[in-house]
């Protein structure tokens, strides 16, 4: 089962500079509106296929998200991802609506 973070753990992990990967667990065309900067785009039908590419480093940090809550995107690839052999998967379930509620910054930008 991934760990489930709070915004202020990933602010700090950001912030530490430990290496990890943010995974936006949306559909395409809401990652192309807005999505945590740096995050990669990754939705659970797609992982089996993606995560090694996006994801080579089976033991860095990953963390999974998506829109809030209610939203079960960012638990059900996280969990995919473990089956793979991820071994430090977490999930910020409170998601961008938090991230950026908080006023931390966003980015539209299709590059990652």
């Amino acid at each position: 089962m991934p760990t489930l973070i709070t915004r202020a753990d990933l602010e700090d992990l950001i912030a530490s500079g430990h290496r990890h990967t943010l995974v936006d667990a949306l559909p395409h065309s809401y990652y192309a509106q807005q999505h945590l900067p740096g995050a990669v785009n990754l939705v659970e039908s797609d992982v089996q296929e993606l995560a090694t590419g996006l994801l080579p480093d089976k033991d860095a940090t990953v963390v999974t998200y998506c829109s809030n809550e209610a939203c079960p995107n960012s638990k059900a690839v996280a969990r995919r991802l473990e089956a793979l052999g991820y071994t430090d998967v977490r999930t910020y379930a409170a998601g961008i609506q938090d991230w950026v509620g908080a006023g931390n910054p966003s980015d539209t930008s299709l590059a990652s």
